[in-house]
């Protein structure tokens, strides 16, 4: 997936999980901050962030803040809503793991939750549940980074759908650079790492989709399966 009109810029303060205070060449501007997670670890003061310029001129804040780059390990993307548009784009270039797909739909209505993908090949009917991971420690990806009771949701859904014949992951969309593992974040959400180990005995599988993270795109760039 692409940005347009990327701009530098480096990060003040965050007043509340939707907006952020940074200096763009010399001159302070709110912005936008597309993703409601904590982010504690990566918006730092005086980090440098990425942001982008939105189309809409009615728009009270004129940016979006896209991307962060965290010392030592690089350029974290933490657009919440790029984890479902890279993982669509890498689904629609037909990946070897669904190479003969023949129907997908995003935003797939299933029992009382919407699935983030229902697609079919030939015989194969698969649902796929997307989270973005940007919280890395010691080279490894954990998520959540904030309990999440829609994520305990979901994989209880997907562990019932399992049980039907449904060919069910969770994927986790990896946008950072050098991490190609994700961990359930039990210390800060235990419920989450317990009902993940039941979905997997349920027959849920767990995809890993590392990212390339430039500051004006994100593309997945391997698939790691974990049974």
């Amino acid at each position: 997936m692409k940005y347009r009109n990327i701009q530098a810029a480096t990060f003040i303060s965050r007043p509340n999980r939707f907006i952020a205070n940074v200096d763009i060449d010399g001159n302070i501007e709110t912005v936008h901050v597309k993703n409601t997670g904590r982010c504690k670890e990566l918006l730092l003061p005086n980090s440098k962030v990425i942001l982008e310029k939105s189309d809409n001129a009615d728009r009270k804040t004129k940016y979006d803040l896209i991307a962060v780059y965290k010392d030592g390990l690089g350029l974290v993307n933490i657009d919440s809503q790029a984890p479902n548009k890279v993982v669509k784009e890498w689904l629609e270039n037909k990946p070897e793991l669904f190479s003969d797909i023949t129907f997908l739909k995003p935003e797939f209505t299933y029992g009382k939750s919407r699935v983030d993908f229902y697609l079919e090949c030939d015989e194969r009917k698969i649902l796929i549940e997307v989270k973005g991971c940007t919280l890395e420690i010691d080279g490894t990806g954990y998520f959540p980074d904030a309990p999440t009771e829609r994520g305990v949701k979901h994989l209880n859904e997907l562990a019932e759908a399992s049980k039907l014949g449904y060919e069910c992951y969770i994927a986790f969309a990896i946008t950072m650079p050098k991490v190609t593992k994700v961990l359930p974040n039990i210390k800060t959400h235990k419920e989450f790492g317990e009902t993940l180990e039941y979905a997997v005995k349920q027959g849920v599988k767990i995809l890993y989709l590392p990212c390339e993270v430039k500051k004006d795109s994100l593309e997945i760039v391997d698939c790691i399966l974990i049974e």
